[in-house]
């Protein structure tokens, strides 16, 4: 009887269903980064930021890039940068920041 008790509790146990992981987000953005590292400068360094919406901070060493970029920036991905700024690169000396918010 123990023997048939251990072939009927082994026959309820079920796997636990396991779910797929999602990286929507991280192939659309691996996308962004790929399109802009086309156009940037092999030193410049690409962050994305998110807080309520996403915005991609390019810090590139001269302003000439910096210019070259503003000009760009607005026609790839179908248009998805916008709102285009210039700053400082906080934490980076000799660096220049290009903000654009990500229509995405």
């Amino acid at each position: 009887m123990n023997a048939k008790k251990q072939t009927n509790a082994s026959a309820e146990v079920k796997p636990i269903p396991v779910v797929p992981k999602s990286s929507v987000v991280s192939d659309e953005l691996t996308k962004l980064t790929d399109i802009l590292h086309g156009v940037c400068p092999s030193d410049a360094v690409i962050t994305f930021e998110f807080a309520g919406t996403l915005h991609v901070h390019i810090d590139v060493r001269t302003l000439e890039d910096m210019t070259r970029l503003e000009t760009l920036i607005p026609s790839l991905a179908g248009g998805a940068f916008y709102d285009i700024q210039r700053g400082l690169a906080a934490r980076r000396s000799f660096f220049h920041r290009l903000s654009a918010s990500v229509d995405r």
